[in-house]
């Protein structure tokens, strides 16, 4: 494990090896993008799967033939097409420009975000041929003044202004009431048109069994289970009652194979210190993720394994190891094996912003907890090698430590 290539650019790279299905994917959007070409309506290919289900891999593989043909193959009927790769998180798109730098097919310029597109193509009275969507359960469902997004819907105004789009979504990653998405919410607008859907199913991104990431999916629909006894196969998934502990495991981690960072929920109130955001639990004092100015995604930085990244550094990236904080806002009901999710302790003030298409109280609430628990989903599949838990709330730690010792696992000793 000492050779862990720990380039975000490489793990989405256009020149890494696909699986059979992933080949005959690629090549089925292929096939159906260019026979959407020559129709003078919009066509949708709607890509679904679970966090590191391969899903990016995918699309850097299918955007470079796209180019490759638009810019090479005479014959082709993409040849001399205007195709953009749009996506809605500041991270990954700067792993999307520096893969583009050394392929002469591609060009930075190639890669946007989806309101910056919308506002150049206006400006210019513009239509494109092909755009690709990564992270589509990011785009905004409403309109957003702090983006300079002022229409209702980018999915709704990307499709008007290109003839093939072709998009990957995750319900499970949706964090925002202002990109809120559920399957039924994007059918009703694809359903539309000539259409094409695909379910991605294997999980590529974690040495994870398969029955610990569903134990993962079960905690967040608010189940707590016990532990599979496969927990451990292959893998270095552990359980702390001490957050202290967990950074000082993390920390050695990242000195042996790098990549490996404290994770956390929302839920910590600002409590200002030399002006960071720290997260205090017990011993452990850590400032929030700092807003990345640089070109190198967050967790790329070495002074970050002095930080506590968030969704908003971490969505869509692998780590080798994660340390993950439970926060405040989810908790274990008294006396029973479910969880709860704490709406009052929820310290994100930009994610529950109001919707003039909600007015039912109860319909809100849901979709706050279900935004919550899809944060931690987002977190708990992080972790290619390893995944280390701490929750904030003391019931919930309490049978997590004991969930752990009764699958008969214990902590290395150096490490308890």
């Amino acid at each position: 494990m000492k050779n862990i290539d720990n380039a975000a650019t490489n793990k989405i790279s256009p020149f890494k090896k696909l699986t059979t299905e992933q080949e005959q994917l690629v090549n089925d959007i292929l096939s159906f993008t260019k026979h959407h070409l020559t129709q003078n309506y919009p066509a949708i290919y709607t890509v679904y799967g679970d966090a590191g289900t391969g899903k990016s891999v995918i699309l850097s593989q299918l955007f470079v033939r796209i180019q490759k043909e638009a810019r090479t193959q005479q014959n082709s009927v993409l040849y001399h097409t205007n195709n953009y790769f749009l996506v809605n998180h500041p991270e990954i798109l700067k792993v999307y420009k520096e893969i583009a730098g050394p392929i002469k097919e591609l060009y930075k310029k190639d890669f946007t975000r989806p309101t910056s597109l919308i506002n150049q193509l206006d400006k210019q009275q513009q239509t494109i041929d092909v755009a690709v969507i990564d992270e589509a359960h990011l785009l905004l469902s409403k309109p957003d003044h702090y983006n300079n997004f002022y229409h209702d819907n980018q999915l709704v105004e990307i499709i008007k202004r290109a003839k093939v789009v072709i998009i990957v979504f995750d319900q499970y990653q949706v964090l925002r009431m202002k990109s809120l998405w559920t399957p039924e919410r994007l059918q009703a607008i694809t359903n539309q048109y000539p259409h094409k859907d695909y379910h991605l199913t294997h999980m590529f991104r974690m040495n994870a069994s398969d029955e610990l990431v569903k134990w993962f999916n079960e905690f967040t629909d608010y189940k707590l289970t016990p532990l599979p006894a496969s927990a451990r196969d292959h893998y270095d998934f552990r359980i702390y009652s001490d957050a202290e502990e967990m950074r000082k495991a993390i920390v050695q981690r990242n000195k042996e194979v790098g990549l490996s960072r404290i994770l956390s929920t929302s839920g910590y109130p600002s409590t200002l210190d030399g002006g960071k955001h720290y997260i205090e639990e017990g011993r452990f004092k850590m400032p929030w993720d700092q807003y990345n100015y640089t070109v190198t995604p967050w967790a790329e930085l070495p002074q970050t394994i002095d930080e506590v990244g968030s969704i908003y550094t971490c969505q869509g990236f692998d780590l080798n190891y994660t340390g993950i904080i439970i926060g405040p806002p989810i908790s274990q009901t008294p006396q029973t094996t479910q969880l709860q999710v704490n709406l009052d302790r929820y310290t994100d003030v930009e994610a529950f912003k109001k919707r003039a298409d909600l007015t039912d109280p109860a319909e809100i609430k849901s979709l706050e907890k279900r935004m919550i628990m899809n944060s931690l989903n987002v977190l708990f599949k992080r972790g290619v090698y390893g995944t280390y838990l701490y929750a904030h709330d003391p019931l919930l730690r309490h049978s997590l430590t004991s969930l752990f010792e009764k699958a008969g696992f214990t902590l290395p000793k150096e490490e308890k």
